[in-house]
């Protein structure tokens, strides 16, 4: 459980979570509308585990446009100006594939988005759905899903937080594969040690919430990576529960954020040993 950071004067708070709106609402209307210079990753970490196996591996972050009831999707909008699916883009995936491209020999190809009747998804082994509490899959999306995993896709699931959230995406899924259960994923699974040596799963705090001091949101107080499993025991489906870690590298220029580079180098490691994960199993 996380608790306040003593010394951080209110009215700093205050103003930083101005600034963070305004920022956020301004970057956030469209994944093209705002590009993210290619100095902008000064986060360094350090190199994983060289693995023979990734070299001649190819690797595109592909971002999945969904859609969103109405309700929700008005609530949202509402209170950051963007639809959901959008969230942290196009600046979190140019950052992680930088950093994927620097630290393993896999071929990292330029992000895009998709949705999932398009037929160039066929093309791709890993998808990512944003704030994934307001997704509402049509018919024809839960056949794609189910269809997509099942032929050795991986889906990861990031940024939902808390009872509420977990139970709307716990049912989207339950929707894919009614006969599947979601189970966490414990710390001696290959996905902590595929390419970076993990002890433990990192919660990232989205920036807001780090300037107030915690490290969760919406009650999420236990983070952890859990996971649907296809029939010989592959992690086809990963959820990245009560943690943000497209803020992470979103925020990787973190040096204007005092405190929050720690979280940026937790996200990269764990995301990459998602994807080195997804594209070796």
């Amino acid at each position: 459980m996380a608790g306040r950071r003593p010394g951080v004067p209110g009215g700093l708070v205050l103003a930083a979570l101005l600034v963070l709106m305004l920022v956020s609402r301004q970057g956030s209307v469209h994944p093209l509308a705002m590009e993210q210079p290619p100095g902008a990753v000064i986060t360094d970490i350090d190199s994983g585990t060289p693995t023979p196996q990734l070299d001649g591996l190819d690797w595109t972050f592909v971002r999945i446009r969904y859609s969103s009831p109405e309700d929700k999707l008005g609530a949202f909008r509402a209170q950051y100006w963007s639809d959901p699916w959008v969230i942290d883009g196009p600046a979190a995936e140019q950052n992680l594939s930088r950093r994927l491209g620097r630290v393993t020999s896999i071929h990292v190809n330029e992000p895009i988005v998709l949705t999932l009747d398009d037929e160039r998804l066929w093309a791709y082994p890993w998808i990512y759905f944003v704030e994934p509490g307001n997704l509402r899959f049509t018919p024809g999306e839960v056949e794609i899903m189910r269809e997509f995993l099942t032929r050795g896709g991986t889906a990861t699931f990031d940024d939902f937080h808390g009872p509420i959230e977990w139970e709307s995406v716990a049912g989207e899924l339950k929707r894919v594969f009614p006969d599947r259960e979601i189970v966490p994923l414990p710390t001696d699974h290959p996905i902590f040690n595929c390419f970076y040596q993990l002890t433990e799963y990192p919660q990232i705090p989205g920036l807001g919430s780090f300037f107030n001091g915690v490290t969760w949101e919406k009650g999420g107080l236990d983070a952890g990576v859990h996971a649907i499993l296809d029939d010989d025991g592959r992690a086809m489906v990963l959820l990245n529960f009560n943690t943000d870690m497209g803020d992470g590298w979103e925020w990787s220029n973190a040096e204007d954020y005092p405190g929050y580079l720690q979280y940026t180098a937790q996200a990269y490691r764990m995301m990459i040993n998602e994807v080195v994960y997804a594209l070796t199993h």
